[in-house]
């Protein structure tokens, strides 16, 4: 009869786990009116920067960006000197010497930003057995990148979590994830009036991930900006050709 009443248990917990899992759908995704979209989007070089600023104080210590490089924040309104400093900064693994040997040295401009961790088995021991997602393309590798990240940063219901550390995030497809809220109020310094809000915070972050994954965004908009213009002069030009062809033709038969 006990073994009966716990196999009834048991049976009811899992058929209740099921139906959660079957149930749940994640809530749509925030709308948030960024600068880059639209076909004459450009990038918020200020929010970047704070965004770089988010990242390097909150999201580095867990998340890697191992296809962005020192030198590329020149592009988003970092001085050379800036870059130098920033790459500086940071201890590269270099090597071998002639003695064969690794070497610990400051960082330069064309490496790469350093990865918090060396082995992915380092980084799932200290992330909830789960490894966090290397962040250089991430925008690009969700649907709606952007507010998707947005909406998930700032989804969190005041870090409630389950017995398993798991954090509830209705933006997040599963409804449950390892990882903790990221962001909380005034965690980051900013300078001037803007406030270090969750809001503010993740709108940057996101600004800043945007570029990463899509550095070449404003080119290929001024690109496609003049090859329309230049169909549309082209069409033009044939339209008023062909007519005066035609109608010089027409004027010869009659």
């Amino acid at each position: 009869m006990l073994i009966r009443n716990v196999l009834a248990i048991f049976y009811t917990l899992l058929l209740s786990n099921f139906v959660y899992a079957e149930e749940f759908k994640p809530l749509p995704n925030k709308k948030v009116d960024w600068m880059f979209n639209g076909i004459t989007g450009s990038f918020d070089r200020e929010s970047i920067q704070r965004g770089y600023k988010v990242y390097k104080e909150v999201c580095a210590a867990c998340h890697s960006m191992n296809r962005v490089a020192f030198r590329n924040l020149r592009d988003v309104g970092f001085s050379e000197e800036d870059v130098k400093q920033i790459a500086a900064s940071y201890q590269v693994k270099d090597g071998p010497n002639d003695l064969g040997e690794m070497f610990d040295r400051p960082g330069i401009p064309s490496d790469y930003f350093i990865a918090p961790f060396d082995t992915k088995e380092a980084a799932a021991a200290s992330n909830n057995s789960v490894v966090p997602p290397d962040l250089s393309l991430i925008v690009k590798a969700r649907h709606d990148g952007a507010n998707y990240v947005y909406s998930l940063l700032t989804g969190y219901q005041n870090g409630e979590h389950d017995e398993n550390n798991l954090y509830f995030n209705p933006y997040f497809s599963a409804g449950k994830l390892a990882m903790a809220p990221p962001l909380s109020e005034g965690m980051v310094e900013y300078g001037g009036t803007r406030q270090a809000t969750v809001e503010n915070m993740a709108y940057d972050v996101v600004n800043f991930l945007q570029w990463a994954a899509e550095p070449e965004l404003e080119r290929r908009h001024k690109l496609g900006f003049k090859v329309v213009s230049y169909f549309i002069i082209l069409t033009v030009f044939f339209v008023l050709t062909n007519n005066r062809i035609w109608n010089g033709l027409y004027k010869k038969k009659k």
